[in-house]
């Protein structure tokens, strides 16, 4: 009789543990998954404008996925030039799941792209849904190579290095990616002629970067090239950014066994918030995108964008996009902002104004810098490492 309560108790106390073990790695699933939109998947917006005098850079989206801030950071970059046509381009005119952050709305579909007549001077490829050579999506490949020839400009970024090498035009060239893909990536494309520790590779019209964090440098590296080196520089003034133009050494660091115990010490017994960003008209397309993506590598409780009326919003330069969820469904542990807002002083949801983190952007300090500087208060050097691991920003 002995013998079986003892037994019923460790039964009870197994149950008990890995019961807190499968809510305690919440976190952990939680960094692969992203929503689906669930709303109307039709779009009529108004196309942009365009201007024959500029050169038009096309970045590549896709609706079942694309990195932040492979996307946003180029966009910003580019835009701010205020010297080109720049336009998100997707299969289909249909909310693009942006991993991990929000939905947003294409410029063009493919087909209407197409139509527009316009010609692509640069094409900028994120990290797309597709995460090994078995999974590419052909219609986006072959959309890239119809529209490559020997003037065009090309930037595959972080593993944008997949499609990127899939299309061909890699071949013999040279082609970078995350550092903890790179291996995986190469052993896949064997025809690329691949670059280990560089933050930007560039050969004729050919560039690529490192692993996400690095889109800036990329970005900047092609309008040093296409726009001049004031033009550059003023760009990289806007955002802080410190990084010598011609520095393209970079410390290719893969995640190791010592980080992915360090994110599990972390799951298991720090305290993983409910992480919120508020989208508001006017953001920043750049720092939205950073302030996302360097969360989400912190393993949160969750991670959520949320509007104050639950519509969407219009960024600085124009794109439109959707929250994945809203004040009213989510009570965020702390819930970033970029600008401040009467309507979020008085929204009804806001039950504790101090959840609320805040951007001082006087400041002159570059926003992934800024946000690493506040997870390091909060989860110590150790942690903060991993983080700029899996940013691939060393």
């Amino acid at each position: 009789m002995k013998n079986r309560k003892l037994s019923l108790v460790t039964i009870l106390l197994i149950g008990v543990m890995v019961t807190w073990f499968f809510y305690a790695c919440a976190p952990v699933r939680e960094f692969m998954h992203w929503k689906s939109y669930n709303g109307n998947p039709s779009f009529n917006l108004s196309q942009p404008g365009y201007v024959s005098t500029k050169k038009s850079i096309i970045l590549i989206a896709d609706t079942e996925g694309t990195e932040i801030f492979d996307l946003l950071a180029p966009y910003y970059l580019f835009s701010a030039t205020e010297q080109a046509n720049v336009y998100v381009v997707a299969e289909k005119k249909a909310p693009v799941i942006i991993r991990k952050g929000f939905f947003l709305i294409p410029h063009f579909s493919f087909e209407e792209f197409d139509r527009a007549g316009i010609q692509a001077n640069v094409i900028v490829i994120p990290n797309l849904s597709a995460m090994d050579s078995r999974h590419q999506n052909p219609v986006i490949v072959n959309w890239i190579k119809n529209h490559y020839n020997d003037s065009t400009v090309m930037l595959s970024v972080c593993d944008g290095a997949l499609t990127a090498a899939a299309t061909g035009i890699y071949d013999g060239m040279p082609l970078t990616a995350h550092a903890s893909d790179y291996e995986s990536i190469r052993k896949q494309f064997a025809k690329p002629r691949w670059v280990n520790d560089k933050r930007v590779t560039h050969h004729g019209g050919l560039y690529s970067t490192a692993g996400v964090s690095n889109a800036t440098a990329g970005a900047l590296a092609i309008i040093d090239t296409l726009f001049g080196r004031a033009t550059m520089l003023g760009v990289s003034n806007l955002i802080n950014y410190t990084t010598a133009p011609g520095l393209t050494t970079h410390n290719s660091i893969p995640i190791s066994l010592g980080d992915k115990l360090a994110i599990g010490r972390k799951v298991l017994f720090e305290k993983n918030r409910k992480v919120g960003v508020l989208l508001q008209d006017g953001d920043n397309e750049l720092e939205l995108a950073a302030i996302l993506d360097t969360y989400n590598r912190t393993f949160p409780k969750s991670l959520e964008s949320i509007t104050l009326t639950g519509n969407s919003i219009r960024t600085k330069y124009g794109l439109t996009l959707l929250p994945t969820t809203r004040f009213d469904e989510f009570e965020p542990d702390e819930l970033h902002v970029l600008h401040s807002s009467e309507l979020l002083s008085n929204s009804p949801y806001l039950k504790d104004p101090s959840i609320i983190v805040r951007y001082n952007r006087q400041e002159p300090l570059y926003i992934i810098d800024e946000c690493l500087d506040r997870i390091t208060s909060q989860y110590g050097r150790r942690f903060t490492k991993v983080v700029k691991r899996l940013l691939d920003y060393n």
